[in-house]
């Protein structure tokens, strides 16, 4: 069988690390090693390496370098906002609001909240993903502290009306936090535009390193710290900051965003003849998500009488990586919670297909997939109904 070059096609589960990323952060793991909090001279090389970064990805953001917290990545910047927020000192109340397609960082926070006397109320969606501005309004209590919607799904790449979300909980008196973590390089990522108290990121998300992140807290803003320790980060998260990763984290934000626009039509383009063949070439299939008010680059799809996990295996076979939802989730047999609260019913829940694009992809990508996919669906179908027989 001939061997084919891998095509990347979930670049929403994690990017490849920047070539230039990787130069700018190597000094930081030898010799300029220093502690931040050092006062001698490597530590003062470290410390205006995160001074810098910091001011750099406050200029993507649009906020004073003050607000920005270094995070280990997105599920610490959403944890530490919920939580933060809830806990925090003159906090409204023990309420959440927020939507029943957000990632497991949001959702499973809120669940382990529960038991600290916190109650969540989870809006739904339409059938194309989307949060009802109107359903979150209806939603907000007297006692609730947070409203928290992601600004774009991660698995069927619907944008969210985060800024008339936000006006209408701040009219109620309610902080709000997205997890923008699919946004970056994507969306434009001003906070004041989006009017938004926190915001969450992820490095790894835009060809960044792992393990790094973003919490934005905007001044003022009633929101508890919730890592104790030391004084690092202006004492909002305890714990020797990791230079080399936050220089990279930085690096990887910036030139995401010097790109986002030119690389967003580029991803659009792609995306859109994606989607249109495969709904062209492949009976009883179904787009996943807004038509048009989604991500870039996310074509989402679910097929009837197929099974997604078994598709996956398929296209590994020839060198197609690609995803059926969340990488969070994908130890799971179950559907995803995000297609279910779309109203589609679990069986054609599990035959859904999540194909994202990147930097690396082009027209002979889309090419292949368009060119395999057709027959390992149809083999999909035929073994099913064989086993149904």
């Amino acid at each position: 069988m001939p061997v084919h070059p891998t095509i990347y096609l979930d670049h929403a589960a994690t990017t490849p690390l920047d070539p230039a990323v990787l130069e700018v952060m190597l000094p930081y793991f030898t010799e300029r090693f220093g502690n931040a909090s050092s006062v001698y001279r490597l530590g003062r090389e470290a410390r205006r390496a995160l001074d810098r970064a910091r001011e750099q990805v406050a200029a993507v953001l649009h906020c004073p370098p003050a607000d920005i917290v270094f995070t280990s990545g997105g599920s610490e910047g959403d944890n530490a906002a919920i939580k933060g927020a809830v806990f925090a000192p003159g906090a409204r109340g023990r309420h959440i609001v927020t939507s029943a397609i957000e990632h497991e960082a949001v959702l499973h926070t809120c669940q382990a909240l529960t038991g600290f006397g916190v109650e969540t109320t989870y809006v739904p969606v339409d059938r194309y993903g989307r949060v009802v501005p109107e359903a979150v309004a209806a939603a907000i209590r007297p006692d609730t502290a947070l409203v928290s919607i992601m600004l774009a799904n991660n698995e069927i790449g619907t944008i969210q009306p985060v800024a008339e979300i936000a006006e209408i909980a701040h009219h109620h008196g309610a902080v709000v936090h997205t997890d923008a973590v699919q946004a970056a390089g994507a969306l434009p990522l001003d906070v004041r535009a989006l009017g938004v108290d926190l915001l969450s990121l992820s490095g790894h998300k835009f060809y960044g390193p792992k393990g790094t992140g973003v919490l934005y807290a905007r001044s003022g803003v009633a929101w508890a710290p919730q890592q104790q320790g030391g004084a690092q980060e202006a004492k909002r998260r305890a714990g020797t900051e990791n230079v080399a990763g936050i220089v990279g984290l930085a690096t990887a934000l910036v030139r995401a965003e010097e790109e986002r626009e030119r690389e967003a039509v580029r991803l659009a383009a792609l995306r859109d003849r994606l989607i249109r063949e495969v709904l062209a070439r492949i009976p009883e299939s179904r787009l996943t998500g807004h038509p048009t008010l989604r991500l870039p680059n996310n074509a989402s799809f679910v097929f009837e009488g197929a099974e997604g996990e078994a598709a996956l295996m398929a296209l590994d076979v020839q060198g197609i990586a690609a995803s059926t939802g969340s990488a969070c989730t994908s130890a799971s047999l179950d559907p995803s919670h995000v297609l279910l609260a779309l109203g589609l019913p679990a069986p054609l829940a599990i035959g859904s297909l999540r194909l994202t694009l990147g930097r690396s992809n082009s027209e002979a990508d889309v090419d292949r997939i368009i060119s395999a996919l057709p027959a390992i669906v149809q083999r999909q179908r035929a073994m099913q109904s064989l086993a149904s027989a």
